[in-house]
Parts: structure tokens; C-alpha cells; sequence
């Protein structure tokens, strides 16, 4: 049975957000015609978020202690949190029933849709078990998700962490590693070299608090690199010319003490940027908190802003049709209220989306 529906509204078109008036047609879930048109509906069509960097698997530890508090400030301590295998995240996920991790990601998952996001891609702990638990928790829900696996017996012999690897890789899309600092680097130049061998994604933190990673980690030639927020110009031009996009998580650098990502430096170099929310413990999955950051933080133009968080997680996660609100491209959009009382009167609906969204604007959200 075909399935059809046309949306009225103010539409954010294109890969360069074009703001027009008049309606798309999505036809069995693929956009098939937007046109200009004169409509009263005071709806925005827009893209949906892409969430490029999460761990939703500690969000059965939301909200810890960072650290320890001197005189009303709290000495952060990033490591302690989630360095494995000792960090905190990693003791609690050891401990966690597997019953109750399963309810806990669903809930995060459940909340991305609700707050605009189509698609993310989540680091997943814990093996192949990690991994089979995402797909269990996503099983009920239409979100798109790139899941990346690591080895839990990153001391095992080569042949049995070659085993683990190539069982992971059967039901992920690739491996998200935690840094370079945190293993043997020709352990994980074994582990890589599965990755590449299976045509999979080798993803990689990478200069999150201190930049002495971030070499060792353009050594393996990864696909994708989290965070590079100590990166100096020398590092981003190596990442640049290597073509190698980044994920940056600014409110998560924030939480963390770790400071900001040269993001305008990234931009100026010719890095594709996406964004993330990383570690659901310390952050809700909601991009509308990450855009405001970005523009009123870090000073990026809004259109930019926007563009970092919904469209450009399409093709650093390999998301195929996706991105854009274009004919032929899958209809991954949210609806917002243009006349909700946070929203009403705005004149340029990408600056107002960017610096005030809020979930609680969304009418109905489509993936």
C-alpha cells in the first residue's frame, strides 16, 4: 500500500538550507516532490539532527560527582570518569544487569526521537554483548544508528582478540576505539587492520584532554576522529590533507574541563565537522543545547551551526540518502511550531531554531 503525505510549511531546502515557502510530497518514506507555494501554515520543515558521536550505554549512571569539590568548585577529573578499564562508567557497565542496560539505552533512544534526531552513531562498551544490547534496544524504534564495537580482552593473545574483533564486526558497523594512549598501538594496529579488512569503520578519540594522542592516532588512518579538542593548526592540517572527518562534542569538553575544540580552526582548514553529545552520564542526547552552544559560545554563524548538526552526520557516518531535504533523499525531517510562543514572531528561522529551539517547539518528528 503506498503511503503519501504533503507537508505545508516554511522549508529549510537543500544542503545550503535555502529558507522557502511551500510544501514537500513523501511518498512510502522518500521525498518526492518539494515545491514553492504561498501556504498560511506557520509549520517549519527542516532536517532532522544526526547525533555523530554518543555513548548511550552509561546512561545508567546519569549525572555522577565530576570530582572533587574545593571551596564551591569542582576539580574535574576526566579520567577517573571514563578511562578504561578502571574509570567509573566502566565498573558501573561491568556491574549493570544486562536486562537493565537494555531499558536504559531505550530510554536515551526513545529521547533522541522526541528531540528531533534521526540518526546517531553510539560507541558501544562491552564486546559483542555491548553490541548485541544496542540492537536489542533498538528493535522497537525507526532511528538509524551506526553502532561501533570495541574488544573487551584487549589482553588476550592476537589470535584471540582477532576472534573477538571479527565477532563484533558481524553485527556492527565498525569499531570505536577510546584513544591511542589507552592501548598497545600495535594493538591496535591489529584491531584496525580487521576493521580495513572487513570494510568497516575504524572510528577514534583522539586529543580530548591532551594532544599527545593525536599522532599516534592519525597513524592508524582512521575514518573518523571524536573530539580533537587540544589539536593544534599542525595536527589539523595532517587531518585535513588525510581527509579525515571529526566529531566535536562541545558541551561534553565543557563538562569534562577539557575546554573548547578549535572548531573555526577545523572549518578554516577544510575539515568536515559533525556533532555530538557524547556520554549520555554526563549530557542528554537533546542537539538543540549543542547548536546553542556552538553559536553563542563559540561564535559560529548559525547557518553553519545548523548545518554541523543535522546535515553534515550523513555522510561522515556513511548515511546513504540522507541529509538534505532534496527529492529522492529518504524524508528525515521534524515539523516545527513556527507560532509556539517560544518561536512566534521570529523572522529568520535558521538563527531562531539555532539560538532558541527547544523540543517542546516540535510538533511531529518523521524518519
Amino acid at each position: 500500500m503506498v503511503s503519501e503525505k504533503t507537508l505545508h510549511g516554511t522549508i529549510l531546502y537543500g544542503p545550503e538550507l535555502e529558507v522557502i515557502e511551500g510544501y514537500i510530497v513523501i511518498k512510502n518514506g522518500i521525498i518526492t516532490e518539494v515545491a514553492e507555494e504561498k501556504t498560511s501554515s506557520g509549520n517549519i520543515i527542516a532536517p532532522c539532527f544526526v547525533n555523530a558521536h554518543t555513548h548511550i550505554g552509561d546512561s545508567v549512571i546519569k549525572d555522577p560527582i565530576l570530582g572533587k569539590c574545593v571551596d564551591s568548585y569542582v576539580e574535574r577529573d576526566l579520567s577517573s570518569l571514563v578511562q578504561p578499564p578502571h574509570g567509573l562508567k566502566h565498573r558501573v557497565l561491568e556491574r549493570t544487569p544486562y536486562s537493565e542496560l537494555v531499558e536504559s539505552m531505550k530510554h536515551s533512544v526513545m529521547d533522541m526521537i522526541q528531540t528531533g534526531t534521526c540518526a546517531f552513531s553510539d560507541f558501544r562498551e562491552g564486546g559483542l554483548t555491548g553490541i548485541l544490547a544496542l540492537h536489542e534496544a533498538l528493535r522497537v524504534y525507526d532511528i538509524e544508528c551506526r553502532m561501533f564495537g570495541r574488544p573487551k580482552s584487549i589482553h588476550a593473545s592476537d589470535d584471540e582478540l582477532r576472534i573477538e574483533v571479527e565477532n563484533i564486526l558481524t553485527d556492527a558497523d565498525g569499531l570505536g576505539m577510546s584513544g591511542a594512549n589507552d592501548m598497545d598501538i600495535q594493538v591496535l594496529e591489529n584491531i584496525r587492520d580487521v576493521a580495513k579488512r572487513k570494510r568497516k569503520t575504524f572510528a577514534i578519540h583522539a586529543g580530548e584532554n591532551s594532544r599527545s594522542d593525536v599522532e599516534k592516532a592519525l597513524s592508524l588512518s582512521p575514518d573518523i576522529l571524536i573530539h580533537l579538542t587540544q589539536a593544534d593548526n599542525a595536527d589539523l592540517k595532517k587531518v585535513a590533507d588525510e581527509g579525515i572527518p571529526v566529531v566535536i562534542c562541545p558541551r561534553s569538553n565543557f563538562i569534562t574541563g577539557v575546554g573548547m575544540a578549535p572548531v573555526r580552526d577545523m572549518l578554516k582548514a577544510g575539515i568536515d565537522v559533525a556533532v555530538g553529545t557524547d556520554n549520555v552520564m554526563l549530557n542528554s542526547v537533546n542537539m538543540f543545547s549543542e547548536m546553542e552552544l556552538l553559536s553563542k559560545v563559540f561564535g559560529l554563524e548559525d547557518r553553519q551551526v545548523f548545518i554541523m548538526c543535522t546535515l553534515m552526520g550523513a555522510p561522515v557516518l556513511g548515511l546513504e540518502n540522507a541529509g538534505p531535504i532534496i527529492e529522492r533523499n529518504k524524508a528525515k525531517v521534524m515539523i516545527l511550531n513556527g507560532n509556539s510562543s517560544n518561536l512566534a514572531g521570529i523572522k529568520n528561522p535558521i538563527n531562531s531554531i539555532v539560538r532558541r529551539g527547544r523540543p517542546d517547539d516540535i510538533l511531529s518528528v518523521i524518519i
